[in-house]
Order: C-alpha cells, then sequence, then structure tokens
C-alpha cells in the first residue's frame, strides 16, 4: 500500500521566516507548529520537508550551513516524537544565483522537482497527499505535484491571487492538522 505525505514547507510555515535563515541560535518554531506536525505524524503521514534556498545560490550560506540548521531542527521534533522522512532543498536561482546555482532547474518551487522525487522515494500516494505552505508558488508546487495544496498564514502576506484561487487558507499548520484529525475521526 502507498503512503500519504504532508509536504512542508519550511520558512514560514515551520519556523518563523528570518530572511535568508542558516543559524541555529535564529530558528525559532512557529507557535505551535510542533504540535501541528505530531498530529499530522500520528495520522499517519509521513512528512517530507521541501524548501528553496536561494541563499544558497546568492553566496549567503552554504549547503553544511543549512544541512546543520535542518539536523537541528529534525533532532527537536524527534522530542517530540515527530520524525521527517526528508529535507529536499533547492539551492538554484536563475537570475540571482552564482555559479553552479545560476540555473532554471526543476526543482525551485513552483516547479515540483522536489515533491516528485519525494513521491517517488517514499511511494506516495498523491491522491492522499498535501503541500503546506504559505506562498502560492508552494501551492502551485503541491498542484504541480498533483497532490492537494494548503496555504498557512503563519508567514508571507495572503496575496490577492491566493484569495481569488480557491485554495483553502488556515491560520497556520496547526488549525489545518486539527481539521485533519477531526475529518479522520468521522
Amino acid at each position: 500500500m502507498k503512503n500519504k505525505a504532508i509536504f512542508l514547507d519550511r520558512d514560514g510555515t515551520i519556523n518563523i521566516d528570518k530572511n535568508y535563515m542558516y543559524k541555529i541560535e535564529d530558528f525559532e518554531f512557529v507557535e505551535n507548529a510542533v504540535e501541528g506536525l505530531k498530529i499530522l505524524y500520528d495520522l499517519g503521514y509521513k512528512l517530507i520537508i521541501v524548501t528553496n534556498q536561494a541563499g544558497i545560490g546568492r553566496g549567503y550560506y552554504t549547503e553544511e550551513d543549512l544541512e546543520k540548521l535542518n539536523k537541528y531542527m529534525e533532532d527537536e521534533l524527534v522530542k517530540s516524537g515527530i520524525k521527517i522522512e526528508k529535507c529536499y532543498f533547492c539551492p538554484h536561482h536563475a537570475e540571482h544565483g552564482i555559479g553552479k546555482y545560476k540555473k532554471d532547474c526543476e526543482c525551485r518551487k513552483p516547479k515540483a522537482g522536489m515533491l516528485l522525487e519525494g513521491i517517488k522515494e517514499f511511494d506516495i500516494d498523491v491522491t492522499k497527499s498535501y503541500m503546506i505552505g504559505d506562498k502560492m508558488s508552494d501551492a502551485k508546487a503541491g498542484i504541480n505535484a498533483n497532490v492537494k495544496p494548503i496555504i498557512v498564514r503563519t508567514g508571507k502576506e495572503i496575496t490577492k491571487e491566493i484569495e481569488e484561487s480557491g485554495i483553502e487558507v488556515y491560520s497556520s499548520l496547526y488549525e489545518f492538522a486539527i481539521k485533519l484529525k477531526n475529518k479522520s475521526e468521522n
């Protein structure tokens, strides 16, 4: 049987978005995000992070810096009984990337490359899966990968494009998790 997954944007969805953040001391979970992730994990969803990290491409920090931060986040979540299956990241930027990072790739959201990789690697049933993020590019990546998009209000401003899109918007990851839990109990 295939697995169900929650694909998650990181900055603005799981942690407070601080531009080009890579230092552990700057990392701060969004209020109730850990509790929301625990609910989703306990409902049997594989939790997979898909995050654009143009700060690497711009030379602000390294892939190693990002991996250290992601490991810190994963270790903190393990303490609450939550397993992140994998953190996929896109270091590229077609316009502002430097060197090998300056390219128009298939992984940068709104393209679906990271999600498609996760779907394949973890044998995901897209009909039972979601993409949660705080921007339209997150939602579009979900749509492009055939998973249901969800927008949360804990990061970037909700744009007119989002309001008019018909995509479900929640105040937070936690609010969405509660709704999904209640739905699964009925």
